[in-house]
């Protein structure tokens, strides 16, 4: 393993300090990582984020996912700086008996619940992050109107702002933010969510579990993960939904409801990544509008 000398608030001796065990070896990774061998040979991964608060909220938001003790989760050993220092998952193969249990496993993370809509993991902070982008952590009693006023037009206000978007297109989701109390389904309690559950933020463990990272926790809707996961594929992705609904029976509907759901990260992406995201938030805003 190549190795590399680094300065004192590097991921060596940072992982050093918040393990308390000598570090045999640091191997930097692709992006703002590096793997870290500690002289018993267990390998950590040391993520550089952006800000420090994006670090203090990723660890926050892993740390409140954890508490529940149903999704398997690397163990946080600490954040220091902009560091964040976690156990490293070594990979496998996505398998049919592990996403089934992931879905059973999800089930029982929404259902620990949190405070409100928008809550924060504890001692995490309001102003987070989804991915590279911020999200503000305010609390709300109704998901419809904390959804459309938290989540869809802070961002929608972004894209118009950075051009992704023009005014009449953004009118489109405006309406459907006036419609969503009709639109929204049951009312359902807060559940905690991952926030972020894409299929790049579940690995699948060489152990043969699927594991979760990169949380933007918060209290939310739980179709609002679901929808994550439909939005850009999962393996397996019916033998989760086919777990979570033994343990957890969806509303009926809830497959109508799925773009709703996306339109967030849509939006968050449109400004991140650009005008075929605004697109696509659009003809799902137009979609549920025809509902």
């Amino acid at each position: 393993m190549n190795t590399k000398v680094y300065d004192d608030e590097g991921p060596g001796p940072v992982a050093a300090r918040l393990t308390g065990r000598p570090v045999s070896a640091v191997r930097a990774l692709p992006g703002a990582f590096a793997e870290v061998t500690l002289d018993d040979g267990h390998a950590l991964m040391v993520k550089r984020a952006d800000t420090i608060e994006e670090a203090r909220a990723e660890a926050a938001g892993l740390r409140w996912l954890a508490d529940a003790r149903t999704v398997r989760l690397p163990t946080v050993y600490g954040q220091h700086d902009r560091l964040l220092v976690t156990d490293m998952v070594p990979r496998g193969r996505p398998g049919r008996d592990a996403a089934l249990d992931l879905g059973r496993s999800l089930a029982g993370l929404h259902s620990t619940g949190a405070p409100a809509f928008g809550s924060a993991p504890p001692g995490g902070p309001r102003e987070a992050y989804i991915g590279r982008a911020p999200m503000r952590n305010a609390e709300g009693a109704a998901w419809p109107q904390w959804y459309a006023e938290h989540r869809v037009l802070p961002y929608l206000r972004s894209a118009v702002d950075a051009g992704m978007m023009a005014l009449p297109e953004a009118g489109v989701i405006d309406r459907l933010c006036d419609r969503l109390p009709e639109l929204a389904g049951p009312a359902e309690p807060p559940a905690r969510l991952h926030g972020d559950l894409w299929n790049g933020n579940v690995l699948w463990g060489a152990d043969g579990h699927a594991w979760l990272i990169d949380p933007a926790a918060h209290g939310g809707h739980r179709e609002t993960d679901l929808a994550m996961l439909h939005l850009f594929g999962c393996p397996h992705l019916d033998e989760v939904l086919r777990g979570y609904e033994r343990a957890a029976p969806l509303a009926d509907g809830w497959t109508e409801r799925i773009g709703l759901h996306q339109l967030f990260p849509l939006l968050v992406h449109a400004v991140l990544f650009g005008r075929g995201y605004a697109e696509q938030a659009l003809s799902t805003a137009k979609a549920a509008l025809e509902r």
